[in-house]
């Protein structure tokens, strides 16, 4: 990585594009979900936030994470399929970890998928551990 530019930012709205597509490339978005409408509330919100990395301004990687009060959350941690196995993803974990510290945040939190197994082993190897709970949800655009 000698003489490249990287940085670690809070995105802005200029950023919206960008961090969307790659959000698809790395297969994070669903059908259901509006990842447009998910951007413009994290980087609107107070207690929100989406960082992304960029290597000669390129955006390489994003981390979108949240502070509720209690528990700190993160969603949509992305690398970039070409630049994977770089450190990107531990790095946009630290940034995010820092930025809930910051919040006097206790606590991180993050939903995995069950059978995504890359994804879970990643988050182990960093020191996560899977939590005894079950997640219970509703969704509330359909009531």
């Amino acid at each position: 990585m000698t003489g490249r530019a990287e940085s670690v930012r809070s995105a802005t709205p200029d950023d919206r594009e960008a961090v969307i597509a790659l959000w698809q490339a790395c297969d994070l978005t669903r059908p259901w979900n509006d990842a447009a409408a998910d951007f413009q509330l994290a980087i609107e919100g107070e207690t929100s936030v989406i960082l992304i990395l960029q290597r000669d301004r390129q955006i390489v990687a994003t981390i979108m994470t949240g502070f509720d009060g209690h528990r700190g959350w993160v969603y949509y941690l992305a690398v970039d399929p070409g630049h994977r196995r770089a450190g990107y993803g531990r790095k946009m974990m630290g940034a995010a970890e820092q930025w809930l510290r910051d919040r006097k945040a206790l606590k991180i939190q993050l939903m995995v998928r069950e059978d995504n197994a890359q994804a879970i082993g990643f988050y182990q190897a960093i020191g996560y551990e899977t939590q005894p709970v079950v997640t219970i949800g509703r969704r509330l655009d359909s009531i």
